[in-house]
């Protein structure tokens, strides 16, 4: 008669399997949502760009205060700037002028 030959399953193979697709989850899973992920960076280019928005904001409020400094420096004055600013900062006013409130 025949033989019945058994067959042994593989368990090595299995685990082999088992354990290779657990780390291609883990690190997929850590590409995405880890700390070096496609989420953080979406976040930091985020932040990078309203940062880069605030940096040229203030950028324009810089070159506007050179340029009222330099009119108002000893080398070069602007006397209507000179006029306004003694109207807003200190109050004062010309003889002929009429204050309505």
């Amino acid at each position: 008669m025949t033989n019945p030959t058994r067959v042994k399953p593989p368990f090595g193979a299995l685990a082999f399997f088992a354990i290779a697709m657990s780390l291609g989850v883990y690190f997929t899973f850590a590409a995405v949502q880890g700390e070096y992920g496609l989420f953080r960076r979406a976040e930091l280019e985020t932040t990078a760009a309203a940062l880069r928005a605030e940096r040229d904001a203030l950028d324009v409020q810089v070159d506007r205060m050179e340029n009222l400094t330099l009119r108002l420096s000893d080398a070069y004055l602007d006397l209507d700037l000179l006029d306004q600013q003694a109207r807003d900062i200190l109050g004062l006013m010309r003889q002929d002028e009429i204050v309505v409130r």
